[in-house]
């Protein structure tokens, strides 16, 4: 309990403290990280640091804060501590069986989208099938940036159904996101203008010499894609065909040194690559492939 002979936090001190704790345990982003902590467990904003430094912070939320300090210290992302990730312009609860949507993720949703758009002005709707939907990011992304779309969300886990479902509730975006629990196609019936997927993509030795944060706070399921990282993609490319309507799309993110691998994968599937995206950091990221003539 705080001695009430002391006066309480200030804002600016918490963050002065909490940028500074940080740094010193080597966390990149220190100063970040420490930012959306004391905002979000102390209910304040960026403008309140500006304008009203010196206003006091209550002892409950100043406890919050430390707790929030001390997770982040013993390697918790962030993002999991606050229980959001921000994506596409969109608040995504997370949860234990959910990969943690990253930036280089919103490079498939550009991969995708004038597709989506195309379809919608040519068809009238354009119907999205998302494999391995987690949080529904990409589906959901897609949904809000064109009302006509609909998308099925395909997961393995009841939990990230769950949290997908709860996003499209959050987003306003329930009455077109549908949700199906299955082992990739293996109960997905009907076709598609559009496969999309952010499927595991890690080499399974590789996952334990991840960033902490990534290996010991993502599913484990969400990142090994077996020995040599790329079992997802036989699945996919195997069965895409059947799924997909005349013209349609197949857009998979995939592991920065993978591009040539996926595309020999789906090729002799009868799959032609037509476009192949970059992330921000000048990796490629995203494949986008069509059925071959």
């Amino acid at each position: 309990m705080q001695d009430p002979r002391r006066a309480p936090p200030t804002l600016a001190g918490l963050l002065a403290a909490g940028r500074r704790r940080l740094a010193e345990a080597g966390i990149e982003d220190a100063a970040l990280d420490a930012r959306l902590i004391v905002e979000h467990f102390s209910g304040t904003t960026r403008a309140d640091a500006i304008a009203r430094p010196d206003q006091p912070v209550p002892a409950t939320a100043a406890a919050a804060v430390e707790d929030a300090l001390k997770r982040r210290l013993a390697g918790e992302p962030v993002h999991r501590i606050l229980g959001f990730r921000e994506f596409y312009g969109l608040r995504l609860a997370l949860s234990k069986e959910t990969l943690e949507p990253r930036p280089d993720t919103e490079t498939l949703v550009d991969a995708v989208l004038p597709f989506v758009r195309a379809t919608v002005a040519r068809a009238g709707d354009c119907r999205i099938l998302d494999l391995g939907t987690g949080t529904g990011a990409v589906a959901l992304a897609l949904l809000s940036a064109v009302p006509q779309a609909t998308a099925t969300g395909v997961d393995i886990s009841d939990d990230a159904l769950a949290t997908a479902l709860g996003n499209a509730r959050d987003l306003g975006l329930a009455d077109r996101f549908s949700a199906r629990k299955s082992d990739w196609f293996a109960e997905i019936f009907g076709r598609y203008h559009v496969i999309v997927s952010n499927p595991p993509y890690i080499p399974a030795d590789d996952i334990g010499i991840l960033q902490r944060e990534v290996r010991d706070h993502d599913p484990v399921r969400a990142l090994d894609g077996g020995a040599d990282g790329l079992d997802a993609y036989r699945e996919i490319a195997a069965a895409a065909a059947t799924h997909l309507e005349v013209g349609g799309i197949v857009a998979l993110e995939i592991g920065s040194t993978q591009g040539a691998q996926v595309t020999r994968i789906f090729a002799t599937r009868g799959f032609a690559l037509s476009e192949s995206l970059r992330d921000l950091g000048g990796n490629e990221r995203a494949l986008v492939f069509r059925a071959a003539e």
